[in-house]
């Protein structure tokens, strides 16, 4: 490997003058890059000369475009759920290939990322509104378009593609900052995000039929959305008192498996629910897949079918609404249903698993909670729910340990 000076002189007479490293590659093949200063080529020959030895030199001609990664890491995604694929094709094709596709993987830096998710957050409006980088990205979208280009580089790396993930390497130097960050995050409250005792008993008052043991599940199993559309009679024990959720359907319509291994759970039921399943499936609609809550054809029920045919009228006619401000051609105030989704009635379960017995709940343990809402880790329960558990404090026993030392 060697660093040596060239010079010469342009078409107007001008002398230049450039640096130029010379080497051969792991497989022999002979490389050179160019450089204005001595300083920067020697930095890159010595970077150079240990990635040779260790193999895992990639030249910057060899290598292939951020693009090329991405279909590459696409293929590899093969085997995921199509909903899943469909999202990371969403960040690859309007999130980062209009900003970076034609970069070369060699030039992706720490800096180059840094300033890629920036224009990404920052938009840049004077652009064509036909421009897919015109537009500023949510900060929430941008965080997973990071993760997503972090694992088009982290497949990259597997295949020799490129040296270091950039990505992660950002993301260790802005640890402290997303520290900083969480401090800013809203936690969920009761009557904002989570329905109160008295919404819900309004809504399973007001609803009938097959809708009424819908939200009745769902409040009191704490299933998410996707299980109970594929949650076939299988897999409900009317004897025993509990449902088993072995799968989920997506929102193509695809019967799969559940969201993570844990999904995979036994959840007891209450009598009345037992009760109202009983009765429910003698006039449940038929089908190949034996589905509990199927649409008129024994099928799996559309998600946005049972947002605005069930859930979202069953609200209103609850009187569990919000106004919005604006009024109708007779004046009266327009509202619409409080809880645009059944995240809502999930929350809602996962917090009467959480209150004491004296509160109205079960008072059940964080770990006991975790499984029963088929979370993956305990700290995922801890980082949603954690606020709601009881703190442990007891006023009479604090104010006599106080007496014990104040006297």
């Amino acid at each position: 490997m060697s660093v040596r000076k060239r010079k010469w002189k342009n078409a107007k007479g001008v002398e230049l003058e450039a640096w130029i490293v010379d080497y051969a590659d792991q497989h022999g093949k002979r490389r050179h890059k160019t450089f204005a200063r001595k300083k920067d080529a020697d930095a890159y020959a010595a970077k150079t000369h240990t990635e040779v030895i260790d193999h895992t030199h990639v030249a910057e001609a060899a290598s292939k475009t951020v693009k090329e990664a991405g279909e590459l890491w696409m293929k590899s995604c093969a085997n995921l759920e199509q909903s899943t694929r469909a999202q990371y094709q969403q960040h690859l094709d309007r999130h980062i290939i209009p900003y970076i596709g034609k970069e070369k993987l060699a030039r992706v830096t720490v800096p180059f990322v840094r300033a890629f998710l920036d224009r990404l957050r920052e938009g840049d409006r004077s652009l064509p509104d036909d421009d897919l980088t015109r537009m500023p990205r949510s900060d929430a979208m941008v965080r997973n378009v990071r993760v997503s280009f972090g694992s088009i580089l982290s497949d990259a790396q597997q295949r020799g593609l490129v040296v270091r993930n950039a990505v992660k390497e950002l993301g260790r130097s802005r640890a402290s900052q997303a520290k900083a960050e969480a401090r800013h995050e809203k936690r969920i409250e009761v009557g904002v995000d989570i329905p109160t005792t008295v919404e819900v008993k309004a809504i399973l008052d007001s609803a009938t039929g097959r809708d009424r043991v819908f939200i009745a599940t769902a409040v009191f199993t704490g299933m998410r959305a996707s299980e109970l559309r594929g949650l076939r009679w299988d897999d409900v024990d009317l004897t025993k008192g509990e449902i088993t959720v072995r799968q989920r359907a997506d929102a193509y319509q695809e019967i799969g498996s559940p969201k993570s291994r844990a999904g995979r759970r036994t959840i007891p039921l209450v009598p009345k629910l037992v009760k109202m399943l009983r009765e429910w499936k003698l006039a449940c609609p038929k089908g190949d897949d034996g589905l509990v809550f199927p649409n008129g054809q024994g099928n799996i029920e559309w998600h946005a079918n049972i947002i605005k045919r069930w859930y979202l009228p069953i609200q209103i006619a609850a009187g569990v609404t919000t106004p919005t401000g604006e009024r109708d051609k007779d004046g009266k105030p327009i509202v619409v249903a409080k809880y645009p989704g059944l995240h809502a009635l999930r929350h809602f379960y996962a917090s009467w698993c959480i209150n004491s017995h004296a509160d109205g709940g079960l008072g059940l343990s964080p770990k006991v909670v975790q499984h029963r809402l088929g979370h993956s880790t305990i700290q995922m329960t801890l980082d949603v729910y954690g606020h709601l558990f009881p703190s442990g404090d007891d006023n009479a026993a604090m104010d006599k340990a106080a007496s014990a030392l104040l006297g």
